[in-house]
């Protein structure tokens, strides 16, 4: 019976997290009501920030500031490497595109 009860409790917390963790970039700065809010909030300029929503990529050295934001506002699955990953996506599309 504990084993079942765990399993259960672990199924639900995953749940949890999946069904509220963003699908893409722009989900991500659409968690805010503007993107000047989500600019404010990861301490960047309003332009870069939007840049950051049509690219679907945030760079590098805004990582530990959306972490930071998403966290404060009870976003799950934001973390360094969900960020890294569509970082990659991104740089690969647009290379792919160069070609």
């Amino acid at each position: 019976m504990y084993d079942f009860l765990l399993a259960f409790i672990s199924y639900v917390l995953y749940v949890v997290e999946m069904s509220n963790k963003p699908s893409s970039i722009s989900a991500l700065i659409d968690e805010w009501d503007t993107i000047a809010e989500f600019a404010s909030a990861v301490g960047c300029g309003y332009e870069a920030a939007r840049q950051m929503r049509l690219r679907e990529s945030i760079a590098p050295g805004h990582w530990g500031k959306v972490v930071s934001a998403a966290k404060a506002r009870a976003i799950n699955g934001v973390t360094f490497e969900w960020l890294a990953e569509r970082h990659a996506s991104s740089s690969k599309a647009a290379s792919e595109s160069a070609a």
